[in-house]
């Protein structure tokens, strides 16, 4: 059997004699047009011989040609899939409808291998490329569909007013970046991730500080849960890992940049009935740090922990107006933590050792009643101690335990005007345990021939000092190009309701304050939002002037 290459050039070699057929029957058009009649005769008659053998060669030719497709045919029926790696350009090279003019066979050779290189060029391409493309998206199908999002905030920020020595006073920039992967697993499982900058030791803020010398600023794991809703009982959602709140809360108490780690537990069911419509309870249970024991018996790696639960419900008191209604408690133990954490942050001795707990950062200064022992280190000489200049935290304590009792009631209201709703928010926030870690508080150690012991506290305990408020007004929505959104909040926190590192960052400080807080959000495009916020407050109880702090902020969402 021939190769394709061989017919190729016998399909040449048919066009050279078709061509030199050709041009013998132009030759004797061009004399029979310029002899006599008697001539044209005698050049005819000697012509037809060599006519008829010329046909019979090329007849032959044609046969030959017609038994070779046939048997690339059966070539190819042999092996299907060798027709996919073959060129438009190959294909039209060897059809025998129309053969290109060749007088030799090199050239048609070089142009059958050039072809052929060329065909198993594209067919590694396709290896190389197409394949691992497909192997990704058989990955990505196993996993289920995946969708991606997050959010570019550019964010101008100045202060001004607050304490008479103007140690407020600033005027900064800061970026915040996040990026969202989720992806369904099934039709019970979801999972997701998130990356967002900010400072790691901060739970509060996932902004950037432009600054430090044009360093890179950190990213860091925001969020990566898995959450699972069983077929057969869909009212039930469990959640683990690092998530957004599975309850529902102002920065009262919770500050919206903090994402929990621990798991979550859902149980909610909708309601078909004229006015409550939905029903839910929500646990959760949230640890946020490790201690060592240091007593000589007892040296067990304990977990503090936040336990709590919420109660959900909503209530359809209209055609226009629906309430929500939330009752939840969080019982924090082991807040004692905290307070090491931060007072081992604010330090300002470069020498003070971070040893034991990870530093706690806080957006705003925390006010809760705090008492703190610090350890200098000293030398003897002649029976007099003499400071080194070297001291450590040792032990910091907040004088209340923290059990708030959270209760929130959000109004919807919907006007003539599908651009214009109107939403109303009250929380009432009460700390049950201020002041009852009074009696745990641990005294200085005493003096040693390498250490003195100080122990401060920053204010003192007063258990009525325990409730902060929280009412919100809002018109408007964030929906489509064009929509504006107005809204004013006002917020009256005391010393002891809540604990002061985790609630919104934003205020003059975490507790112990008074504060407006007024917004203006213009969805400019799709994609593209821009805010203005003017936050101005002061602590309680002083005539300290209020502090305003401006947010100018472009979001870019994809």
């Amino acid at each position: 059997m021939k190769s394709p290459k061989n017919l190729l050039l016998t399909v040449l070699a048919l066009s050279a004699l078709s061509a030199g057929a050709r041009a013998q029957t132009s030759d004797a058009q061009a004399g029979l047009s310029s002899s006599p009649q008697s001539s044209n005769s005698a050049a005819a008659t000697s012509a037809s011989p060599a006519d008829a053998d010329l046909r019979s060669e090329v007849e032959e030719l044609k046969q030959l040609v017609r038994a070779q497709q046939k048997r690339i045919d059966a070539l190819e029926t042999e092996r299907p899939n060798s027709a996919s790696v073959i060129p438009a350009g190959l294909s039209a090279t060897t059809s025998t409808d129309k053969p290109q003019a060749s007088t030799a066979a090199g050239p048609a050779a070089d142009l059958s291998t050039a072809t052929n290189r060329q065909t198993g060029a594209f067919g590694q391409q396709a290896g190389s490329s197409d394949e691992r493309i497909r192997n990704l998206e058989r990955q990505i199908q196993g996993l289920g569909p995946i969708s991606f999002s997050g959010d570019i905030r550019l964010r101008g920020e100045p202060f001004f007013g607050g304490p008479s020595d103007q140690s407020l006073d600033r005027a900064r920039a800061r970026v915040r970046a996040r990026f969202n992967a989720t992806a369904n697993l099934g039709d019970q499982f979801r999972t997701g991730i998130t990356l967002a900058s900010g400072d790691v030791n901060d739970p509060t803020s996932t902004n950037a500080t432009l600054t430090g010398f044009y360093t890179r600023k950190a990213i860091a794991l925001d969020q990566a849960f898995v959450e699972f809703t069983p077929k057969e009982f869909k009212a039930l959602t469990l959640v683990g890992g690092k998530f957004r709140y599975p309850w529902y809360n102002t920065e009262l108490t919770w500050d919206k940049d903090i994402n929990p780690e621990g798991a979550g537990e859902t149980l909610a069911f909708k309601l078909n009935t004229p006015v409550l419509k939905r029903f839910a309870l929500v646990g959760f249970e949230l640890p946020f740090a490790e201690l060592a024991g240091t007593a000589t018996t007892d040296k067990r790696i304990t977990q503090q922990i936040t336990y709590g639960g919420q109660v959900q419900t909503s209530w359809q008191l209209g055609p226009a107006i629906t309430l929500n209604a939330y009752s939840g408690y969080y019982d924090f133990r082991g807040a004692d933590s905290i307070a090491l954490a931060l007072a081992r942050a604010s330090s300002k001795n470069p020498q003070t050792p971070f040893a034991g707990a990870l530093p706690l950062t806080s957006g705003n200064p925390v006010q809760n009643s705090t008492y703190t022992t610090t350890a200098s280190t000293v030398i003897m000489v002649g029976g007099t101690a003499y400071p080194t200049g070297v001291t450590s935290i040792t032990n910091a304590q907040f004088a209340s335990k923290f059990g708030l009792f959270d209760n929130i009631a959000r109004f919807d209201i919907k006007t003539g005007s599908a651009r214009l709703p109107v939403a109303f928010i009250g929380d009432y926030v009460q700390n049950t345990q201020a002041c009852a870690n009074v009696p745990n508080l641990l005294p200085a150690p005493a003096n040693s021939a390498t250490q003195t012991f100080k122990q401060t506290k920053n204010v003192g305990c007063n258990a009525n000092q325990r409730r902060g408020y929280w009412a919100e007004g809002r018109v408007g929505r964030l929906r489509e190009k064009g929509d504006l959104q107005f809204g004013y909040t006002r917020i009256f926190i005391e010393r002891e309701a809540v604990l002061g590192n985790f609630n919104y960052s934003d205020i003059r400080q975490g507790t112990n304050v008074t504060q407006h807080r007024f917004d203006t959000f213009y969805q400019f495009d799709k994609n593209v939002q821009l805010g203005f916020t003017a936050l101005v407050g002061r602590p309680l109880g002083t005539n300290e002037p209020w502090l305003t702090r401006l947010q100018f902020d472009t979001t870019y969402i994809f």
